[in-house]
């Protein structure tokens, strides 16, 4: 296969890829050697310093209970005149996509010199090869985060480090339904070059 061939299949694999919202990825999700594939993925990602500064902590069924009892008190934290409706939706969301990953970004390992930001950057390559992966085998995926994440009870239950800090969740699973591709944008709207003529 040539380069040029190799090129095609990983820009159709790149535009394929879109978000699922996570009510609509349903069992079954990933297992064996799909989720083997899909978590060394990230293992490709580029890595200043060899820090390996993310890491990934799943939640199984059996942990959502949980999961959800943080949901909701953290929304009760922040509200606290939320409805019983509204704590149990919010609740809910800890139920949702049958492969449920945390990704945590640690900005104290290693190298004091690369900073937050550089392993922030690193992070996200890993789970953008994550969910490329995931697309290639066929599977849905989305990205969630929300206030939840940063309160104590929630730290706590993941036993996160002062120095981590919860990024956003991942979810994947079989697609339910869909929507339509959304229209991507063109690099015109987001390259620009450099003009020293003035300085």
């Amino acid at each position: 296969m040539s380069g040029n061939d190799l090129a095609v299949m990983a820009a159709e694999l790149m535009q394929s890829r879109q978000t699922i919202l996570p009510k609509r990825l349903v069992a079954p999700g990933p297992q064996g050697e799909h989720l083997r594939a899909i978590l060394d993925a990230a293992a490709s990602a580029p890595d200043h310093g060899q820090l390996l500064p993310w890491r990934f902590i799943a939640v199984p069924q059996e942990a959502r209970a949980p999961l959800a009892q943080v949901f909701g008190d953290a929304l009760l934290e922040r509200d606290a005149y939320a409805t019983p409706e509204q704590v149990a939706q919010a609740q809910e969301k800890a139920y949702r996509s049958p492969l449920l990953l945390l990704v945590v970004v640690d900005g104290e390992r290693g190298d004091p010199e690369i900073d937050l930001y550089e392993r922030m950057v690193s992070t996200g390559c890993a789970v953008q090869n994550m969910l490329l992966m995931a697309t290639a085998l066929g599977y849905g995926s989305a990205l969630t985060s929300g206030k939840a994440l940063k309160s104590a009870g929630f730290r706590t239950l993941f036993g996160l480090a002062d120095g981590e800090h919860a990024l956003c969740f991942i979810s994947v699973g079989t697609v339910l339904s869909r929507k339509s591709r959304r229209q991507r944008p063109a690099a015109a709207d987001y390259v620009s070059t450099l003009d020293v003529k003035g300085l």
